[in-house]
């Protein structure tokens, strides 16, 4: 996954700065809406790379999980249940599943990692607006608006995830009936 994602991010660079080089050339309008379309691709793509690595060198996958901010709200429960999470929560996709591997990790560590990828996706909401800017010098507020949007939600339902599944983990580790890698060695 994180070897397709960065390929793609590099090939959406390549060609927003291609279709805008073709637009300076020829003034085609066709050529304008491939450089925007590509480069908000690659905002977006190049944007949650990024991230994740600023957060990853800052936190190094070490998070306490005990903080006020990581702890599920009464309400999260109901919404979980009405999403209906469980069902789909083991769909999506994983850009490092080493990362919460518990073959690999403790589920300490694992719990961890969740608090830093929720930040990771947090963020990635947040900055999924950006764009948004750009639609004063191009129009198409409508566009950006519905490609931010649509990003947000993504982000969102990783957010969702994590909060959902850190709060089980955390409990099988408080209560001492997680396994945890070290002990199996």
């Amino acid at each position: 996954m994180p070897k397709v994602m960065k390929f793609t991010t590099a090939f959406c660079l390549m060609m927003s700065v291609f279709a805008t080089i073709l637009y300076r050339r020829s003034d085609s309008g066709i050529y304008i809406t491939l450089a925007v379309t590509f480069g908000t691709i690659f905002y977006h793509l190049g944007m949650r790379l990024l991230v994740g690595l600023l957060y990853n060198i800052g936190m190094k996958n070490r998070a306490n999980y005990t903080k006020k901010w990581y702890q599920i709200r009464s309400w999260e429960s109901r919404l979980y249940q009405f999403l209906r999470v469980k069902k789909w929560k083991d769909k999506m996709p994983t850009y490092a599943p080493d990362t919460f591997s518990n073959k690999k990790h403790t589920w300490d560590e694992i719990a961890q990692a969740m608090c830093q990828s929720e930040l990771v996706h947090e963020t990635n909401v947040v900055l999924s607006f950006v764009p948004l800017a750009a639609s004063v010098h191009f129009g198409a507020f409508s566009v950006f608006l519905i490609t931010s949007v649509c990003s947000a939600v993504f982000d969102l339902m990783f957010v969702i995830m994590q909060r959902y599944n850190r709060s089980r983990i955390v409990k099988m580790v408080s209560r001492g009936t997680a396994v945890s890698v070290k002990s199996r060695r």
